[in-house]
């Protein structure tokens, strides 16, 4: 599973997706999340649904990575799903009813709603962002969005390279994880049987050099960095500037007309007992 987690990593391509603006890609991630959770009726979630699905064959990314990325938060899904379905309460008779377990109508729908709208958060958000951004173009997004706010005197440029050192290393620490994982299962660790204390005990193994070789990473770049001369943003320049073009202004007025979908049949739907 630990091979599976997908986050952070980039997958180079030439589709429409790549080739926009990353600061337009910033600013479409920040409308996705929005349009997402103003959805409140079936139709606009069956809207989102279609337009998180459109976007991975257009991104070039395949289902395959997609499906990879979820495996490691079933669990998280599965969680919520549960809690939802539980203990959302509900007008009328419950579905189901055993011992202090009322399962009613309204938790069912909500539980189904949650479910969809995690898968698509992280879906649409990795296709739109991560997977589709390489870490200097997204370094170079997120400083030139927020250099406005270097008028104050706050460290842009450095908030901006942490962000993308963050990025970079997610894989590079899923893969070290890996490695250690399977060094342990060599000397005879067990990971996966036994009991929940049991489990959490037999992490700290993993947890402990994970820590160490992390720090060591650090501290290694660090020097690398300061044998490069490099002293923060002040007085440096671009190898690629950043332009916005007719393509990322297109994908934007398509995403401000899915937002506006969303609102029209939320207000159309409320009324005919589709909302939630």
């Amino acid at each position: 599973m630990i091979k599976d987690i997908t986050i952070g990593q980039y997958f180079p391509g030439e589709s429409v997706l790549h080739h926009l603006d990353p600061r337009t890609k910033l600013l479409l991630t920040v409308l996705y999340i929005v349009i997402l959770f103003m959805a409140k009726s079936m139709l606009a979630f069956i809207l989102i649904v279609l337009l998180t699905a459109a976007l991975i064959p257009i991104s070039g990314i395949s289902f395959k990575v997609i499906a990879k990325s979820l495996k490691p938060l079933l669990f998280i899904i599965i969680f919520t799903m549960t809690l939802n379905l539980f203990f959302t309460k509900g007008e009328g008779e419950p579905l189901l009813s055993f011992w202090i377990i009322n399962i009613y109508k309204e938790g069912v729908s909500f539980a189904i709603y949650m479910i969809v709208r995690i898968i698509c958060l992280i879906t649409g958000t990795g296709v739109i962002l991560t997977y589709t951004t390489s870490p200097i173009q997204l370094t170079d997004g997120i400083e030139q969005l927020l250099a406005p706010l270097s008028k104050i005197k706050l460290p842009v440029h450095e908030f901006a390279m942490m962000m993308s050192c963050a990025l970079r290393f997610i894989p590079t620490l899923v893969e070290e994880t890996d490695k250690i994982m399977s060094a342990q299962k060599a000397r005879g660790a067990d990971f996966t049987s036994g009991s929940l204390i049991r489990r959490a005990k037999a992490i700290i193994p993993i947890l402990i050099p994970l820590f160490v070789s992390a720090f060591r990473r650090a501290d290694e770049l660090a020097v690398a960095m300061e044998c490069r001369c490099y002293h923060g943003g002040e007085g440096r320049t671009r190898m690629n500037s950043l332009h916005f073009s007719a393509r990322d202004l297109l994908v934007t007025l398509v995403f401000v007309l899915f937002g506006a979908g969303v609102v029209l049949l939320n207000i159309f739907t409320r009324g005919i007992g589709i909302g939630i």
